[in-house]
């Protein structure tokens, strides 16, 4: 079954130098692009992480130091990466809790003012563990019937994951085709930033998720404490929470939108109607 597109969606995987989504660096991101009339176009680079890769990830996807050295960096392929994922959703495996965050802070740290405004993230690997609970490489033999050769390369994995939706969507009659329904069902609890450390309550409230203010709402807390968001801003969190905070702070200083006579008396008849 082929994916039912409003706009172009981008499937991407990156390998990297670590899993700390604030420090590490990605050393290899493969972008496989889905246009509406079925139309695809990709690309895969290697990137110089400008700093060590560990021997532990090396292992993992078998990227040296030695094959990165003369690679572009990340800030040099930035404008190009952006440019063409800028009008499309964005899927993965596993990519809501690591390769969007990632991509993210790497972009930030570029100087690209990413967000995930207007567009719609779909993670197969959710999809995948609410349906079957099995890794990349067995969701593709289950899905797909195939062995995934050459894992733990981006772009071997990135075409497995396009593959993996695609099967799930002829195997799966109560999963509807289009982005918007993909994206709910692989979603985990809302979260206001992609690494969970400020969350949505039931009503919509941004609040904490760690520390003293665990629970608490954001905005009370930075009312009560202003210095609180002056310390994440200058610890080590992932940039893009930075960001989400920051916005926080700036939509609590706006000045409140004074109401005409008209929409004073509409709110007075609302009121005297609720009782």
């Amino acid at each position: 079954m082929e994916l039912n597109l409003k706009k172009p969606i981008v499937f991407f995987d990156l390998e990297t130098t670590g899993i700390n989504i604030a420090n590490d660096r990605i050393v290899e991101i493969s972008i496989l692009k889905v246009f509406p009339n079925g139309n695809k176009e990709s690309k895969t680079w290697l990137v110089n992480p400008e700093m060590e890769i560990p021997e532990e990830s090396t292992a993992v996807h078998g990227i040296t130091n030695e094959k990165v050295v003369a690679e572009p960096t990340f800030k040099e392929l930035a404008e190009t990466v952006n440019e063409m994922i800028a009008d499309a959703d964005l899927a993965g495996f596993n990519s809501n809790r690591f390769d969007i965050p990632l991509l993210a802070e790497e972009l930030l740290r570029a100087g690209i003012d990413f967000d995930m405004v207007n567009r719609k993230a779909v993670d197969v690997q959710v999809i995948f563990h609410k349906k079957e609970q099995r890794t990349l490489s067995a969701g593709y033999k289950f899905y797909c019937g195939k062995d995934l050769d050459d894992a733990h390369s981006a772009e071997a994995d990135t075409l497995a994951t396009y593959e993996i939706l695609k099967a799930q969507l002829d195997k799966y009659e109560d999963i509807e085709n289009s982005v918007e329904m993909l994206s709910e069902f692989s979603s985990h609890r809302e979260r206001a930033d992609f690494a969970g450390f400020i969350l949505f309550d039931d009503e919509g409230h941004e609040i904490f998720s760690f520390g003293k203010y665990k629970g608490r709402i954001v905005e009370e807390v930075l009312k009560e404490n202003p210095g609180y968001n002056s310390w994440i801003q200058n610890a080590e969190f992932p940039l893009y929470t930075k960001k989400v905070l920051r916005q926080i702070k700036e939509r609590m200083t706006r000045p409140r939108k004074v109401l005409s006579e008209e929409e004073k008396l509409k709110a007075l008849q609302a009121k005297f109607n609720a009782r």
